[in-house]
């Protein structure tokens, strides 16, 4: 009986916790990432960007759109129980995307450069603690912190809408009263 504890306590890593050195992300993130920021190269600069870039264009619609699309990948790190540190930087990188891409034209370029699908990608590989076979769910704690970003991150969505809105109806108002 002490010959195997002893194997046992060989086999366990020092820092006590298991993790697979290189875990398999499913291949619809990657597509999806892939997608959404490097699809299409400038030929003579080989630049590279994708739909976010060109969805960003339509003002407001844009920088709400691609925000959705990058939080599916913030909720698919829950699956692979990602530490709670990591879905925070996660979110952070969307958020970073959202507000530097509401800066009209200079956002637009920010958005290109940044590629938070990517980071979040390559994010998700690094810190990923299940295979894509074992991530059929997250645990509860995750989940709930995750609804805390998410919840951030939409605040920040409707809060610029808000914004647009009051703006607008403010010099609408102002052009009435002032002619």
């Amino acid at each position: 009986m002490q010959a195997y504890q002893e194997i046992e306590l060989a086999r366990r890593p020092p820092h006590g916790v298991l993790r697979p050195t290189s875990v398999q992300v499913e291949r619809e993130l990657e597509v999806l990432s892939q997608l959404m920021d490097n699809q299409f190269s400038v030929p003579v600069l080989g630049w590279r960007f994708g739909l976010n870039a060109i969805i960003d264009l339509i003002p407001e619609v844009g920088d709400i759109a691609t925000t959705i699309v990058a939080l599916y990948i913030l909720v698919s790190a829950v699956r692979y129980r990602v530490p709670k540190i990591t879905l925070a930087r996660m979110g952070m990188n969307i958020a970073i995307y959202f507000v530097g891409g509401l800066v009209p034209f200079a956002g637009d370029l920010f958005a290109i450069w940044w590629k938070p699908n990517i980071r979040n990608l390559n994010l998700l590989r690094r810190r990923a603690t299940v295979s894509a076979a074992e991530a059929k769910r997250g645990r509860t704690s995750d989940w709930l912190f995750l609804a805390l970003i998410v919840g951030g991150v939409l605040a920040l969505l409707f809060g610029s809408v808000a914004l647009t809105f009051f703006f607008l109806w403010y010099v609408a108002t102002q052009l009435r009263f002032g002619i």
